[in-house]
């Protein structure tokens, strides 16, 4: 297939997939349920993270984690006392346990004490300077810039420095930044632009896109991640990641 022929096929499918109806069986629905800027971050920076295993499950578990914090977790995380912590001591969604919880707990607490959006926990200065590596290595150890900070909570939230792909937070920066005139992303912010995005890559959309020729590295690492962020900047250079869509929906998952 040429590469006008491939545009035109990813466009159809983008199509298809980038619809409301997506919203249903994706994680992304948990943090449709709310209007308020900082409970779609905190909901969906947190189902992001969880967003490994069957989705359904997925899913179930980011019901049960907003209502341990009342189905309010900006109010929860900003006002909560330590007796409604005990609450969440039991919550555990593969190897993302309670230690791990109690950290995201205290992060945004003391992030939201001196910020009004998790955004700017993303930037520094004008990220239109900054690639996007640059930003989530930032990130990375802004978010554990703790000297309490639990060891074992970093293999949750990735780094491009460890060489991962950062399929989880790459989606989340899609659901937070693309505007997306279909309803599925947010697009709440504004500092960072869709053009810098990189696309989410698991193993469904990486089954796809080495079908299509979209890549060619052989291992699943933040290169390839870069790799397949470029070619699908051919098809669209503002907003290449809206192929995720396509790429996953063509893996059959949906």
């Amino acid at each position: 297939m040429n590469q006008l022929a491939l545009k035109d096929y990813l466009d159809q499918k983008y199509l298809k997939y980038n619809n409301t109806s997506f919203i249903l069986n994706d994680p992304i629905s948990i943090p449709h349920r709310f209007s308020k800027k900082q409970d779609i971050e905190i909901s969906g920076f947190w189902m992001a993270v969880l967003a490994w295993g069957q989705r359904k499950t997925i899913i179930n578990k980011g019901v049960e984690l907003m209502h341990l914090m009342d189905n309010a977790p900006f109010d929860f995380v900003t006002n909560h006392s330590d007796r409604d912590l005990k609450r969440l001591i039991e919550f555990k969604h593969r190897t993302f346990n309670s230690t791990d919880t109690l950290y995201f707990i205290d992060f945004f607490k003391r992030f939201y004490q001196r910020h009004q959006s998790l955004e700017e926990a993303f930037i520094t200065g004008d990220a239109r300077d900054h690639d996007m590596k640059t930003i989530l290595s930032r990130f990375h150890k802004f978010f554990f810039d703790s000297e309490y900070a639990p060891g074992r909570t970093r293999k949750h939230v990735a780094t491009p420095d460890r060489n991962s792909a950062c399929k989880r937070i790459n989606m989340f920066l899609r659901w937070m930044v693309r505007k997306d005139v279909y309803g599925v992303d947010f697009g709440l912010w504004d500092k960072i632009k869709s053009s810098q995005l990189i696309c989410p890559c698991d193993v469904h959309v990486e089954r796809t896109a080495r079908r299509l020729g979209l890549v060619k590295r052989k291992q699943t690492d933040w290169k390839m991640a870069v790799e397949l962020t470029e070619n699908l900047r051919k098809f669209d250079q503002e907003d290449p990641v809206k192929y995720d869509f396509a790429l996953f929906g063509l893996s059959g998952i949906n």
